[in-house]
């Protein structure tokens, strides 16, 4: 967890660095999709995808078992931009690791999604924001050569910040907390959710 951190300041500190030079760079490549932008500013309006790695850890409700490892997926969205301010919608998808043996059981969240909402404020490149919406996954449990799984939905809240680092391509690190629904386990007797942090760091290009 101190990595990450470090990881997120070393982030912002490179990017406030990029930030300084900015005003020498030509962004007018995505001109069509800046609204309200000075002539040269970084512009994070328009539609992006890209791809991410980090680490998530949990806890299932009524089991002792609390799931962690790996995670990774890929990410598309769109952001719309009023001067500074910077809104938006983005979906993801994730394979994940996490899983959790206590006693004879064993559960384990394979993968995840989120569609959320994005809101921040831009220093020219560097982008910091909140972001909330749907979540939805797997859990899966194992007991005695027996394995059950339930599909839920839930939500998550987060935030991030992203420094652009070209014209078209950005880097960022995030958190998410996700809560998935409770759902009757019938290896278990009882109902059963999933609720996880997760932090990671991905790229973007920006069309």
């Amino acid at each position: 967890m101190k990595g990450l951190v470090v990881g997120a300041a070393a982030l912002v500190a490179a990017g406030w660095t990029a930030s300084a030079e900015a005003a020498d760079l030509n962004y007018g490549q995505r001109a069509p999709y800046t609204v309200n932008q000075p002539l040269n500013a970084y512009s994070w309006a328009g539609p992006y995808l890209g791809g991410n790695i980090g680490y998530e850890w949990g806890s299932v409700d009524n089991n002792p078992t609390k799931p962690s490892g790996f995670v990774g997926g890929v990410q598309a969205g769109y952001n719309f931009q009023n001067g500074p301010w910077v809104f938006g919608v983005e979906g993801d998808i994730q394979a994940a690791g996490a899983d959790d043996t206590f006693a004879p059981w064993k559960f384990s969240n394979p993968w995840f999604g989120t569609l959320r909402g994005r809101a921040g404020y831009a220093f020219s490149n560097v982008l910091f924001y909140g972001t909330a919406g749907l979540a939805f996954g797997e859990l899966r449990a194992q007991t005695f050569g027996w394995t059950e799984s339930h599909t839920t939905a839930g939500w998550t809240i987060g935030a991030g910040a992203e420094v652009g680092l070209a014209p078209n391509w950005s880097a960022k690190l995030e958190y998410l907390y996700i809560d998935l629904s409770t759902s009757q386990f019938a290896i278990t007797g009882v109902s059963n959710g999933y609720s996880a942090s997760v932090v990671r760091a991905g790229v973007n290009y920006h069309f």
